[in-house]
């Protein structure tokens, strides 16, 4: 197939490609760590959790997409659980109640947040500014 575009210079690219590894991790709780990528109107997190932890329930004002990718949870929306394994995808509506039990095979999961989630940012430039 012949690409008829011409290759984004190394600026344009270095201002639009992030390899999220080269991103350092925060640490979202005990036993969780995260790479946080954020733009003007999305937040989106990489999310490691060790086996058998427990994030507290909590609420936040941005909606919440959970992709699933490796391992398996059980997420507490609303009062209901809602057992997820790698390829599921949970929404989290805004200011809803919702935590997660990280079951026995750890977990992996993409997080995405609308509009940004400014506190994980904040923690992020902290961990950059070496605080």
């Amino acid at each position: 197939m012949e690409k008829k575009e011409p290759h984004a210079t190394q600026s344009e690219y270095n201002q639009r490609v992030i390899h999220y590894h080269d991103v350092p991790l925060i640490e979202l709780g005990p036993g969780s760590r995260s790479h946080i990528v954020s733009a003007e109107r999305i937040t989106v997190s990489f999310v490691i959790a060790e086996p058998n932890i427990y994030f507290s329930s909590h609420r936040h004002e941005p909606e919440q997409i959970m992709i699933v990718i490796d391992g398996a949870c059980d997420t507490v929306l609303e009062g209901k659980l809602y057992h997820l394994e790698a390829g599921d995808v949970l929404i989290v509506p805004s200011n809803a109640e919702h935590g997660n039990y990280i079951l026995e095979k750890g977990l992996r999961m993409i997080e995405v947040f609308s509009p940004p989630r400014h506190d994980l940012v904040a923690k992020l430039e902290a961990v950059r500014k070496g605080s």
